[in-house]
Parts: structure tokens; C-alpha cells; sequence
């Protein structure tokens, strides 16, 4: 019976760890994230090339 328990912890343990870590994840990417007004457009060649007819 006791090596029940023992699983039933170890599976919180690990639930717990997996949260942590997405949390970093989460942190992390929101860290590296750029913010929309930083990014520019690319125009396509074709127009480009068309505008300079």
C-alpha cells in the first residue's frame, strides 16, 4: 500500500517541475519577444521592382 503513496508523490513531484519549467519557458519567451512596433514590413521584390520602372 505504501508504494502507492510513493508514486502518487512522485507523479505530484513531477507535475510540479513540469509547471516550474513551463513557467520559464513562458518567462523566457516573453523576454525575447519583440514588440510589434520594433519589426518592419518587407516588401515584396516584385513591387519593389515595379516601382522602380
Amino acid at each position: 500500500m505504501s508504494g502507492q503513496d510513493d508514486d502518487a508523490s512522485e507523479n505530484k513531484g513531477e507535475a510540479a517541475e513540469r509547471e516550474a519549467a513551463k513557467q520559464r519557458l513562458l518567462a523566457q519567451a516573453e523576454a525575447d519577444r519583440v514588440p510589434v512596433e520594433d519589426t518592419t514590413r518587407a516588401v515584396p521584390d516584385r513591387r519593389w521592382r515595379r516601382d522602380q520602372r
